[in-house]
């Protein structure tokens, strides 16, 4: 039985593509791991959505760029 047109499959497909995909949105993850690591720097203090405008502008970057064909035919 063929892995490549069953769920397996696919998923292989999506986890191969991600370093692409967050390669394309560097900018963001710097910023989201710059807010995260300045929360928890000494004398900071890591609280639920902190970092939501950062972690938003990543996710959004990273749906637009799944949504892009992968380089080299996924």
């Amino acid at each position: 039985m063929s892995v490549q047109g069953t769920v397996w499959g696919r998923v292989r497909g999506r986890l191969r593509a991600f370093p692409e995909h967050l390669a394309a949105c560097g900018t963001e993850a710097a910023a989201y791991g710059r807010c995260v690591q300045a929360s928890t720097a000494p004398g900071g203090s890591l609280k639920k959505d902190l970092c939501a405008q950062e972690f938003e502008a990543l996710r959004s970057c990273f749906v637009a760029a799944a949504k892009k064909p992968v380089k080299g035919g996924c």
